[in-house]
């Protein structure tokens, strides 16, 4: 039994030095290591215009982070709170407006591409109100971030600890399309815990666990 294993930790210690030395493998990475990950979203969000431009707080949105594990994805509806009103770039709209005011006709409504997907989803008519012959569609998005089953972030004790979002998911707030930017590894965790410092906006007298029960219940 003792050779077994001793044959089977031979063989991993040999596994992971070829994942060092053999440049043909040089661009593998560990299971679940998704850094630089950044798929291609069903409606072409823009996090640079929303939270950098018009500077939207992440938690206006994902306003579970501040009150449970799960940061969420928001509602459809949410979004209507804006996009009710705002249909399309204000370009377009504008154009419109000026093309409307030439020609002494009442402005068209004009809808972006991208937000009629949104329109369509929730079933509603050119006049944004429920069309109750349509279907409602929720918005399949991908999510970006991902940790294994047995790894457990809650996002509520991070937001109250004062962790700012971008220290976990990078500067969102200038990217168009969001992308994983840390490795989100235990050794990456486990040094934030360590060295509270490392998040510069956490509070002084947050003292994190290193506890392997506070992240693996």
């Amino acid at each position: 039994m003792a050779s077994r294993l001793l044959t089977i930790v031979l063989l991993l210690a040999l596994g992971a030095g070829a994942l060092v030395v053999t440049p043909r493998l040089k661009n593998y990475s560990l299971p679940g290591n998704q850094q630089g990950y950044e798929p291609v979203q069903p409606i072409a969000f823009s996090h640079r215009q929303h939270a950098g431009d018009l500077q939207i707080s992440c938690l206006y949105c994902h306003f579970g982070a501040e009150k449970s594990q799960h940061a969420g994805i928001p509602a459809s509806r949410l979004c209507m709170n804006c996009h009710r009103f705002v249909t399309a770039s204000w370009d377009v709209t504008f154009q419109e407006y000026l093309e409307a005011l030439r020609t002494n006709q009442t402005p068209r409504r004009e809808v972006s591409a991208e937000l009629k997907k949104l329109y369509d989803s929730l079933g509603l008519d050119k006049q944004l109100e429920p069309d109750h012959g349509r279907q409602r569609e929720p918005i399949a998005w991908v999510k970006v971030h991902n940790l294994p089953a047995y790894a457990c972030f809650n996002h509520r004790a991070h937001i109250h600890a004062g962790v700012t979002c971008q220290h976990c998911h990078g500067r969102v707030e200038t990217m168009d399309r969001v992308r994983q930017v840390e490795d989100l590894s235990m050794a990456w965790c486990v040094d934030c815990h360590r060295e509270p410092a490392l998040a510069e906006s956490v509070r002084p007298q947050v003292q994190p666990s290193t506890d392997c029960a506070v992240c693996h219940h």
